[in-house]
């Protein structure tokens, strides 16, 4: 297990430039599968949870060629299915949990798709009922096997039809949809997620021949074809990752310029910073963060009210940068409650950055109450393990401004979303090094 030894308290500078979104790519790179004919695909980002993909879609036959750094081409015109019903295969997906998305297009193209339980982050329960139930109503037979944890999925044709979703799930709707695009007749997806990266994907899919109209809202129509066919596609720039450097920049009082961030794709995720005392300045597709060297102040309501920070579905704020938030806002003038709703472990690495000193009530399992210092008391250095993606990046922000030296366990599941943070961090100034465990 590796581990990141990180020295804080040193402001950082200059530019950084947000790696190919993993959100998107998990969805795009299953997208791959409902075609014989080449994809190329650009800016995917080189993390764990989207390398673990690669390699599944390379077992199941998918001819993969890598032309350049990010830059590959998919071909799947001889998908080998008998590797899903092996024990390499039930191994293989169980790992990740972006490899559900892979039975919407098998069940669309081959009339049959297989999953084993998928891993992934230990932020709470993340149910798959969206998923199945969508595939139910367009006409397959769905099959659970409790001792294997396996489920899958089978139809001789899926047939269009309409349904309302139980919840905004992305990657539910996105399976829906890779099912639904080779689907007999018509399918009216309502209360679908609408996202950025699902709009890629769907986009991504009308160049290939497909028919989606409604993308970019919540009622999803979908004329089944015969056949699609290849394409290019380029990721768009991660918003997490994004969102991650404004709070890194804010927190170590360092002026930032992160650049090629997509801004029309970036919906409200600059405004909540602001909301907590955060210059966050638009220059041209760049944001540029001045070193907040007096602070940050965190906004009431108008009517004097404490500031609730909470996550909703796409357009409101996501899910994935609330401990970013959490975390930025110990060092606040101000105080504000944070509410995740989603997930109902996701708030347990508090515990840590109280051991740094943070002044953080941890309500319930969905909300915490942070009190800011105003970097009146700097957060303390400590030893600490990573307990997942998001998680695991708002303990190394909160490291790089501590005062002496911490140690981070567990490190491959900041690995696991963020490409050669080390070295990228490294090149504006900050001090950490990765140590290779056994």
């Amino acid at each position: 297990m590796s581990t990141f030894k990180i020295e804080g308290g040193h402001q950082l500078k200059g530019k950084i430039q947000p790696q190919g979104a993993k959100n998107e790519a998990l969805q795009i790179l299953c997208a791959v599968l409902l075609t014989a004919e080449e994809i190329k695909i650009d800016n995917i980002p080189d993390i764990i949870d989207v390398n673990k993909l690669i390699a599944l879609l390379k077992k199941l036959g998918v001819k993969i060629n890598k032309l350049d750094k990010g830059s590959y081409t998919f071909k799947a015109d001889e998908v080998n299915l008998k590797y899903l019903e092996s024990a390499e295969f039930k191994e293989d997906g169980k790992g990740l949990r972006g490899s559900i998305m892979i039975v919407g297009p098998l069940l669309a193209r081959f009339g049959k798709g297989y999953i084993p339980k998928p891993g992934g982050d230990k932020i709470g329960r993340r149910r798959l009922d969206t998923h199945f139930e969508g595939f139910i109503n367009l006409g397959a037979k769905f099959r659970y096997n409790k001792e294997d944890l396996f489920y899958g999925v089978e139809a001789d044709k899926l047939k269009g039809t309409y349904m309302l979703l139980d919840e905004a799930s992305v990657t539910g709707t996105a399976n829906i949809v890779m099912a639904a695009v080779l689907a007999e007749g018509i399918t009216t997806i309502y209360n679908a997620a609408c996202e950025p990266y699902l709009q890629q994907l769907c986009k991504m899919l009308n160049r290939m021949g497909a028919k989606i109209s409604g993308v970019g809202s919540n009622l999803l129509t979908i004329e089944g074809v015969d056949r699609l066919g290849g394409t290019e596609h380029r990721m768009l720039p991660d918003m997490i990752e994004i969102g991650s450097w404004i709070g890194l920049a804010a927190m170590t009082k360092s002026e930032l310029t992160i650049t090629n961030v997509s801004w029309d794709d970036l919906g409200v995720i600059p405004s909540i910073f602001r909301k907590i005392g955060i210059t966050v300045e638009r220059r041209g597709d760049d944001i540029h963060i001045p070193a907040h060297t007096d602070g940050y102040e965190v906004q009431s309501y108008i009517d004097g009210s404490i500031l609730t920070i909470s996550d909703a579905p796409w357009p409101g704020f996501t899910p994935d940068l609330l401990s970013i938030v959490l975390t930025v806002l110990t060092q606040a003038r101000g105080s504000a409650i944070v509410h995740q709703k989603m997930f109902e472990s996701r708030l347990f690495f508090v515990d840590k950055l109280i051991d740094m000193g943070a002044k953080i009530i941890l309500c319930d399992p969905h909300r915490a109450t942070v009190i800011g210092h105003d970097f009146k008391s700097t957060l303390k250095a400590t030893t600490m393990t990573s307990p997942d993606i998001r998680a695991g990046v708002s303990l190394l922000i909160a490291a790089l401004s501590a005062k002496g030296t911490s140690i981070i366990h567990n490190i491959e599941q900041i690995d696991r979303g963020y490409e050669n943070i080390d070295e990228r961090l490294r090149a504006i100034g900050a001090r950490i090094v990765r140590e290779e465990g056994n």
